[in-house]
């Protein structure tokens, strides 16, 4: 079977329905998102959410249920930079939602990961975690694998937003280059869409559902594109399609 799966990532919500982040309002901008991307959910096998859930405001996190929960989807989330973990546990602790850990998803296993570091805007994979990707690639080389994190583990050619990357790509990938089953690698963060491949390894950069970073910027400056989703197909074969769709 085809897995299919929607990927939401960076909404920033904040408790006020009138929060705002650089002039935007967030709430506003995520409900227009998921109304762009409400046939691809009721599609999909599962929805991603790749963290920065709420702009550094707890309270944000009250929303989701509201807004997801009646889709009927599990909800597989994993923490940003601007994320309170114990809070989001807490108020995500509930069906639909889950998460982090990994899955087998049809043919495909699926990986989530928190490379967040308290305080700090930067990620890092800790030793658990990095030992809890070995172990989830290790006991299932027969299935090709997908792996996401918030934070991104390539440069993305921009000065700025490299400082706040994560910082010990070598490790991650010393993980990920002994397992010739991984596809994919999937993240957030970013505000933009990024498309490449490392060896043969499908690199996914993914825009947030508010506002977007302008590319190959050596200074933080913002994109003039609108709020985006991704959407992937991923096949038994070990093929993804995968899109970015943008809300007009």
């Amino acid at each position: 079977m085809t897995v299919r799966l929607v990927q939401l990532t960076d909404p920033h919500l904040f408790g006020s329905a009138a929060g705002t982040l650089r002039g935007l309002a967030t709430l506003r901008s995520f409900q227009q998102t998921l109304a762009a991307a409400s046939d691809a959910i009721t599609a999909a096998d599962r929805v991603l959410l790749t963290g920065d859930l709420v702009q550094d405001d707890a309270t944000g996190y009250a929303h989701l249920p509201k807004l997801l929960g009646e889709l009927g989807k599990p909800i597989w989330c994993i923490p940003g930079n601007h994320d309170d973990v114990p809070a989001m546990r807490r108020a995500l602790a509930a069906p639909p939602f889950v998460l982090g850990g990994h899955a087998d998803l049809g043919a495909w296993r699926v990986i989530m990961l928190d490379s967040t570091v308290p305080n700090a805007a930067h990620g890092e994979l800790s030793a658990a975690s990095l030992s809890e990707l070995a172990s989830a690639l290790e006991t299932a080389p027969q299935r090709p694998a997908l792996i996401c994190l918030h934070h991104h583990p390539v440069p993305m050619t921009s000065d700025w937003l490299d400082e706040v990357g994560l910082k010990n790509a070598a490790d991650f990938w010393s993980v990920v280059d002994r397992h010739a089953h991984v596809r994919a690698v999937l993240w957030g963060h970013v505000h933009q869409s990024y498309d490449a491949l490392r060896g043969g390894v499908r690199l996914l950069g993914t825009p947030s559902t508010c506002s977007q970073f302008l590319p190959h910027s050596s200074e933080f400056a913002l994109d003039t594109l609108p709020p985006g989703f991704r959407t992937l197909a991923l096949q038994p074969s070990g093929q993804i399609e995968t899109a970015v769709h943008f809300v007009t």
